[in-house]
């Protein structure tokens, strides 16, 4: 067999040892080169120490549960030609014997979302489609990258991702890379809430919520239907904030078998508590909800007009919503009790498509489909009165972020305060006195659609 070690994009590193990477390496070492060989079983990066300020080589491999980990460590070599000659050499060594796995005696069992454990009548169809369709196929590989570091902590993720639970387990699945990528150290050895976070200096508890489907699932479609179809002020106004305050009071009022909210929990006195929330009521619908969401949250809406060619922006109190026989008031963070959650999170990209546009963007995935990303972005132009367009073909050239399009939004008159920095990558929006201030980075999308085409026979 021929041995051939060669360099590795960044993006496709990532995807396989991302999550392995302790986020305090940063502190003091960078990553500066990556390898691979031949079949991507040995990996291999030099980092250079800020410190010693010398390189220092590492290799990686598989365990027994499929995650990449650190095999083979030298280092203080004074040039990168020396780092390098070792790594390569080594890598070499490791990859003549062929072994594709190397054991590190952990007991942790393996985890394979796409082995079937649930009927094919009660599979959801997104999992369904998910597992079999050429032009899903990058999605999949970079969920099966990031499974082996996941911690089920109910013993049930693999049942729900395959039935009813897909969209609740698909979302708190993304906020385990966007934590990670945050560089935010993560613990899962609790029941509830669903993740406790810390950045080295601040632990956050997070619960993650979404606003379900209505109907029957079977019923959706995978992008096949006009992705922004006609939404009626009523919707935006009145039935989507409603759809919010249904699962957000749900877990406002949640308490346990000793009567004990979130907040109350004795690993969460004391700390910031987040709500992470998103939108799977209806194909495409998150990528226009996030407007009734704000408008939900904080109980205002906002009427524009230019004058003399500048944006001037009034508040305007709303008191309530109604859609029908429903009546709830609005102001999520004004309500009793709320002042318990310090800020709520949310996106609308928390979907199979993004984790398609991560593995594409990493190289994974089928060779015949086209992935086509278009949606709509901030303009920073201060009187700018629309979104910008954006149209773009997802490739391994694409930089996308687990960040991009996450939003955090501060409750006002929280107890205990969230450091405005904890999720530094973020869109960060605060309230004060009716308006609305928002922090957003240079790239910052309300919402997208991801055609998936498959290419045969030459043609699209």
């Amino acid at each position: 067999m021929k041995i051939e070690i060669r360099p590795i994009d960044q993006k496709k590193f990532n995807a396989y040892v991302g999550l392995t990477r302790n986020p305090v390496l940063n502190l003091f070492a960078q990553e500066i080169a990556w390898y691979s060989n031949q079949d991507e079983s040995v990996l291999g990066v030099v980092l250079f120490d800020n410190y010693d300020q010398d390189y220092n080589p590492l290799i990686l491999g598989r365990d027994e549960v499929g995650r990449f980990r650190a095999i083979k460590v030298n280092s203080s070599f004074e040039t990168f030609q020396e780092a390098y000659q070792w790594l390569e050499a080594s890598m070499r060594w490791l990859s003549r014997s062929d072994e594709k796995v190397f054991p590190q005696g952990d007991p942790t069992e393996k985890v394979d979302v796409f082995a079937e454990v649930v009927p094919t009548e009660r599979q959801h169809p997104y999992f369904v489609a998910l597992k079999n369709e050429k032009t899903l196929s990058a999605a999949k590989r970079m969920i099966q990258e990031i499974m082996p570091h996941f911690v089920d902590i109910d013993g049930n993720y693999v049942q729900q991702f395959q039935s009813t639970g897909f969209d609740s387990r698909l979302w708190e699945l993304y906020l385990y890379c966007y934590f990670n990528e945050e560089q935010l150290t993560l613990s899962r050895t609790f029941e509830a809430p669903d993740y406790m976070i810390s950045n080295g200096e601040i632990e956050v508890a997070v619960e993650a919520v979404i606003v379900g489907r209505k109907g029957d699932p079977q019923y959706h479609r995978l992008a096949t239907e006009n992705p922004f179809p006609e939404i009626t002020q009523e919707e935006v106004n009145d039935k989507m904030p409603i759809r919010f305050g249904s699962p957000l009071f749900t877990k406002l009022s949640h308490t346990n078998k000793n009567k004990e909210h979130y907040w109350e929990l004795p690993h969460v006195v004391g700390k910031p508590f987040v709500i992470a929330i998103h939108d799977f009521h209806d194909d495409h619908s998150m990528s226009w909800s996030h407007t009734s969401l704000l408008k939900y949250l904080y109980g205002f809406d906002h009427e524009w007009e230019l004058v003399d060619g500048k944006l001037v922006i009034h508040p305007k109190k709303i008191e309530s919503h109604t859609s029908g026989n429903k009546v709830i008031p609005s102001g999520f963070f004004f309500q009793p009790d709320a002042e318990n959650i310090s800020a709520i999170l949310t996106s609308a990209n928390g979907t199979i498509s993004k984790f398609n546009r991560f593995g594409r963007q990493a190289g994974f995935g089928s060779k015949d489909t086209i992935m086509i990303r278009h949606g709509l972005r901030h303009d920073h132009d201060p009187n700018a009165t629309k979104p910008i367009p954006f149209r773009y073909q997802v490739t391994e050239d694409s930089n996308e972020s687990w960040a991009e399009g996450m939003n955090i939004y501060h409750n006002p008159i929280a107890r205990i305060k969230l450091d405005p920095n904890f999720f530094p990558n973020a869109g960060r929006h605060f309230f004060s006195e009716g308006q609305i201030e928002s922090h957003l980075p240079d790239f910052a999308p309300y919402g997208s659609i991801t055609l998936n085409i498959e290419v045969k026979n030459g043609e699209g």
